[in-house]
């Protein structure tokens, strides 16, 4: 059965970097965030309507990548092995994005929320210094702390396991291989 893992925070919180080593651990992939190819395509000036194009996109993404993991895993799957696709980001981020830039959010995201099923969410805390790029937005650490309290309400008031991964690069690692080992057993 693949297991979904959803990998969220604030920017520059290590989320891309902690999904490409889970996908080397578990030797499995990893499904990217939309967003960023969007934007370096497109231009960092977005608006409301373009985060809606960003939130479909993420799904497709998404789809894209369990479909294809699980036409590659079948024979592991009938043996009753747990396949883990790791996703940077889902539609919380979308919500949240859309929330705290524009103050609302799209039905559709809302929805999304709703149908959408993850087996494991990994919380990446905002405690790695700050990796200036060209497409992130809020470097201040007020900001940074108000968008991290912003997932992890979320995080608290949803059904699906989570952990709040901290610490240096290895610690955030080892406790993401704990929570997923915990998950595919």
């Amino acid at each position: 059965m693949l297991k979904k893992i959803v990998i969220i925070g604030p920017e520059s919180a290590g989320k891309s970097t902690l999904c490409e080593q889970l996908a080397q651990q578990y030797e499995t992939t990893w499904c990217p965030e939309f967003a960023r190819e969007y934007l370096l395509t497109n231009g960092t000036n977005y608006e409301f309507d373009d985060l809606l194009t960003i939130a479909k996109g993420q799904l497709a993404l998404e789809d894209e990548y369990s479909s294809t993991m699980e036409r590659q895993s079948l024979s592991f799957l009938e043996n009753g092995g747990h396949i883990p696709l790791f996703i940077d980001t889902d539609m919380y981020v979308a919500k949240v994005w859309c929330e705290f830039v524009f103050g609302k959010c799209h039905r559709f995201i809302l929805e999304e929320i709703v149908k959408r099923s993850y087996d494991l969410y990994l919380l990446c805390n905002i405690d790695l210094p700050w990796i200036k790029d060209e497409l992130r937005e809020y470097p201040d650490l007020a900001t940074r702390k108000k968008l991290y309290h912003i997932y992890k309400d979320i995080m608290v008031n949803q059904s699906v396991p989570w952990v709040d991964i901290s610490g240096d690069y290895e610690q955030r690692l080892q406790k993401a291989i704990i929570a997923v080992d915990d998950l595919l057993q």
